[in-house]
């Protein structure tokens, strides 16, 4: 090989190494959220489908197992669209909701939750975490 061809497969061979460890970094970065006292904001939609199409018993029930006391996690009932899923309908299912009660001093903790779902295949659950900024 001339110089020129090594030249260019160690610039690609670098180019790759470079964008592939930027793609497992994105990928492992956990999500933040932040709240002041009385503050609520909405982390993400629950549903269970197949074929697009809502295959739940009953509403979800959230569960913290790890978190501020002062952070409380509920399910808001409502018709969602399970985007991830490509389909356009609203299928039954909710909304996880974070709240922050009375922060007396600014906290940073990690937050990790599961969602447990009784649906027409048997129990089913999925959990999320995320890091938590509070703040009086």
């Amino acid at each position: 090989m001339g110089i020129w061809q090594n030249t260019f497969v160690a610039i690609l061979g670098f180019a790759v190494a470079t964008f592939a460890g930027a793609g497992a970094n994105a990928q492992e970065e956990t999500p933040r959220i932040s709240l002041k006292s009385g503050e609520t904001v909405e982390l993400r939609n629950v549903f269970f489908t197949r074929n697009c199409r809502s295959i739940m018993t009953e509403t979800p029930v959230i569960e913290v197992l790890e978190g501020p006391e002062e952070l409380t996690l509920t399910i808001k009932p409502g018709m969602v669209v399970p985007r991830g899923d490509n389909c356009s309908n609203q299928v039954p299912g909710g909304t996880v909701v974070a709240t922050a009660k009375e922060v007396k001093a600014p906290k940073e903790s990690k937050l990790t939750y599961r969602v447990k779902y009784k649906t027409l295949e048997g129990e089913r659950q999925i959990s999320r975490v995320y890091l938590v900024s509070l703040f009086p």
